[in-house]
């Protein structure tokens, strides 16, 4: 298959879903062509590691003011912020090029996220202008409205407040309206799954695709020491989804934890943390790490990796890797409700901060419990989350679309 995808930020090592996709098909034999849009100097660069998983890459770069202007310009529309973000002509342009350059060149084409929707709907318009029929999947990734809406029941702040009297409504009726404008639609679990059907009863086809993580990359190390005192939480410290797991921790679940183990330490590790989460570092036993190369020495020395996020769409990367490296979790209902992992035996779930507590101080103090939730963790992950299924999956999805064309 000759197989277009259009991801509006560079597919990385963090943004894994888009790279392992890619990759993946390509291991597979088929000739994958991206577009995408890079913003600064670290992405670019991480388009040369992209272009060593995909037969041909190109990317436009897209400007903060670039990216501000586009919000400015939806806001007298019906259109969300977030579809309109990361609208670049130029892009478009390319992707127009690319598509008339010969009927038939491309089989299928992916598009992800609600950010890059509007590239979607745009080549509809042009290959009906054309003439020319290609199947278009939009892979939503996850519900963004199902977010909005806990994140608006959660009082997360100002971004509460702006996302439920603006963003929640024009995200909820633009989210239903695209369930119907491709020929599939694609998330990760079936919690969204069922999110966006709710949004529109006639929508067409909604699978569930998967996220996997890679077994490899992600593994446990056996001749690292673990910590007995130290617990991590990852992710892009930036999103805000992030930033309230982060601050709820440190304000209701660590000081329970402090009491019985005054030794216990806490390491929040990811890109790009904002102010507030900066300033948890003034306490000695708080580190803030910002960007680090690799996530994995962190989870592999760690004795717990919790995930207490109180609110969460999709399947958390964040705990498929420390599973993958054998650390056990503790999360919050939410963090792990897209998986199949059953509590007490694959991770722990913990419901408010006293259970969530509990948890963790008896990882801490049991190095037997350790070993046995990290062990049953990995496996679960072996069983449940490999890329090639994901692969193998979405192979199945391409295929069932271009026959229906044939």
């Amino acid at each position: 298959m000759n197989i277009l995808c259009i991801v509006p930020y560079v597919p990385s090592l963090v943004r894994v879903r888009p790279y392992h996709l890619i990759k993946g098909l390509t291991a597979r034999g088929h000739r994958v062509t991206v577009l995408t849009l890079w913003s600064d100097g670290a992405e670019r660069a991480e388009l040369e590691r992209l272009k060593t998983e995909a037969q041909e890459v190109r990317a436009a770069p897209i400007t903060r003011l670039r990216a501000y202007w586009n919000s400015v310009r939806a806001l007298p529309t019906t259109e969300p912020l977030q579809a309109a973000y990361c609208w670049q002509p130029a892009l478009a342009e390319q992707m127009h090029r690319l598509v008339s350059a010969g009927n038939g060149k491309f089989d299928v084409v992916h598009v992800e996220h609600l950010r890059g929707a509007r590239y979607g709907l745009d080549l509809k318009s042009h290959l009906a202008e054309t003439g020319v029929r290609i199947p278009i999947v939009w892979d939503s990734v996850d519900c963004i409205s199902l977010l909005f809406r806990q994140a608006a029941a959660n009082g997360a702040g100002a971004f509460s407040r702006t996302v439920t009297h603006f963003e929640l409504p024009r995200t909820e009726r633009y989210e239903g309206w695209l369930l119907n404008q491709f020929d599939r639609v694609l998330v990760t679990s079936g919690h969204d799954a069922a999110a966006l059907r709710s949004l529109n009863p006639n929508a067409q086809s909604v699978s569930v695709l998967s996220n996997g993580v890679d077994l490899e990359y992600f593994s446990a190390n056996g001749s690292a020491t673990r910590s007995t005192s130290a617990i991590v939480m990852s992710g892009k410290m930036s999103y805000h989804a992030n930033v309230a797991m982060a601050l709820y921790f440190v304000r209701e679940v660590l000081p329970r934890v402090w009491a019985e183990r005054r030794d216990a330490q806490l390491w929040i590790v990811g890109k790009d943390p904002p102010r507030e989460v900066r300033e948890l570092a003034r306490h000695p036993r708080i580190k803030v790490t910002g960007t680090v190369a690799d996530v994995r020495p962190y989870l592999r020395a760690a004795a717990v990796a919790v995930a207490p996020q109180p609110y969460a769409v999709g399947v958390q990367n964040k705990v498929l890797e420390a599973m993958a490296c054998g650390t056990p979790v503790v999360a919050s209902p939410q963090a792990a409700s897209a998986l199949q992992a059953n509590s007490g035996r694959d991770l722990l779930v913990a419901d408010d901060s006293k259970a969530f507590s509990r948890a963790v101080l008896s990882l801490l103090s049991d190095a037997g419990i350790r070993r046995s939730l990290g062990r049953a963790g990995r496996q679960y992950v072996e069983q449940h989350h490999r890329w090639s299924e994901s692969v193998e999956k979405l192979e199945g999805i391409y295929d069932e679309l271009i026959g229906a064309e044939r």
